[in-house]
């Protein structure tokens, strides 16, 4: 990797996998986040959303990306394809049983009186191989490099996963705040014995 060029982080993964908690709990370690607040919390992300909308238009335009340098910005995993290669990219990617993921979002989508009618089996093999895909990708990316951060272990015993990604980050950051944000009353959409796909590092 190319030690010279400036450094985002990056926190990703698919839809309802615990990238807003992430970035609270980057932010309460110290981390600075990239976050515009324009989308407000609400029974689905209490702690808020932390998105950043520059983010989502960086096919067309990526002069946001300045203003991440040692800063931490969530992004769905796909976006991640079109950052431009003069930074380097840390990736923390969020991994969350893909069947706990669409409960989470169905619920979601229900609450804003939205309607998926795609059968559960039909997305859960959609993502599989979208992530296989993005992680092939992401495998020959020199100026990037990742860490996968599995949800259910965060929410159950922070200690250990937040130690290897403060280790990850190259330290510096409050491990025990970090590990006081996290809630496990909010991790109410369990259950799917299906697995996410095996880590990329």
């Amino acid at each position: 990797m190319q030690k010279s060029l400036p450094r985002v982080t990056i926190v990703c993964g698919l839809p309802r996998s615990g990238t807003s908690m992430m970035m609270r709990m980057l932010e309460a370690g110290g981390l600075p986040v990239l976050t515009d607040h324009i989308r407000q919390s609400n029974e689905d992300n209490p702690g808020g959303y932390y998105e950043f909308e520059p983010a989502k238009q960086t096919k067309q335009d990526s002069s946001w990306l300045a203003q991440a340098v040692g800063k931490a910005v969530k992004m769905v995993y796909r976006l991640v394809y079109d950052l431009p290669p003069n930074y380097e990219y840390c990736l923390l990617f969020m991994r969350r049983d893909i069947h706990e993921v669409l409960i989470s979002q169905r619920k979601m989508l229900d609450r804003d009186g939205r309607v998926d009618h795609a059968p559960d089996d039909e997305m859960a093999a959609l993502f599989r191989a979208d992530v296989a895909r993005f992680e092939k990708w992401l495998a020959r990316q020199v100026n990037m490099r990742s860490l996968d951060v599995d949800y259910r272990k965060v929410v159950s015993a922070p200690a250990e996963p937040v130690a290897q990604i403060v280790e990850f980050l190259g330290g510096g950051l409050n491990a025990a705040r970090m590990c006081q944000i996290v809630d496990v009353n909010l991790y109410r959409n369990r259950g799917g014995a299906v697995a996410q796909p095996k880590a990329t590092t």
